[in-house]
């Protein structure tokens, strides 16, 4: 549902300017191709008239992909690292400059994981690539996200120095929950034991009673 949220805009603008571009950030490699395979099954849903292009484009995009990409697609999906390294070097390339005269949206996505040191380098990218926008005449808009931030909108102007508007109300229907909290207890020692501890135990005895479960961790 996060993705539909900035998606929507992104293809309407396309369908009703098939020269808009819009460029889409990802944190990481593996999450662009996620995010790639959802724009397709939107866009194959759709069922338009006109051909929504789309396409990765990082450090594992064989050449003539590139060349299309930067010719036809209208949905760049890319990293801070590709955009710093690549796009905006060689933003005087033909196809590099027909993106940046007009691309009408930047979307940076799992906005929280811009922070600390990176975050700061990512504000620093967001400059330039403004600037690059502004040198060919186009003032996109920024879309953000991010399920996980308490501060999303301050977080957002201070990474794109740009006022934000935040949306934070779910309008999807759900049913009721039951939220519990797990305390794990303590050992003989006085201290408490693990979560990663606890949560080997827990886990499987949900498993076992075919409880629908996802657990997230800090290591892989």
């Amino acid at each position: 549902g996060k993705s539909l949220t900035y998606l929507l805009p992104v293809v309407q603008s396309v369908l009703e300017d098939p020269s808009a571009r819009t460029l889409l950030l990802y944190p990481t490699k593996a999450l662009t191709q996620d995010q790639l395979r959802a724009v397709v099954r939107l866009v194959d849903g759709l069922g338009g008239h006109r051909r929504i292009e789309s396409g990765v484009y990082d450090g594992d995009t064989p050449p003539n992909e590139r060349v299309r990409i930067r010719d036809k697609a209208h949905l760049i999906l890319t990293n801070p690292d590709m955009l710093h390294s690549a796009l905006l070097p060689n933003h005087g390339r033909q196809g590099f400059a027909h993106v940046f005269r007009n691309v009408r949206y930047i979307v940076i996505d799992e906005l929280h994981s811009y922070r600390g040191a990176f975050g700061a380098h990512i504000a620093n990218l967001m400059r330039r690539l403004l600037r690059v926008c502004k040198h060919y005449g186009s003032t996109p808009q920024f879309l953000c996200s991010s399920a996980t931030i308490a501060n999303a909108r301050e977080h957002a102007e201070t990474l794109c120095q740009r006022p934000f508007t935040l949306i934070d109300e779910d309008g999807s229907p759900s049913a009721g929950k039951t939220v519990h909290f797990w305390q794990p207890p303590l050992l003989p020692s006085g201290v408490r034991k693990s979560v990663t501890s606890e949560m080997t135990h827990l886990l499987p005895f949900l498993v076992q009673k075919r409880h629908r479960t996802i657990t997230f961790c800090r290591s892989r």
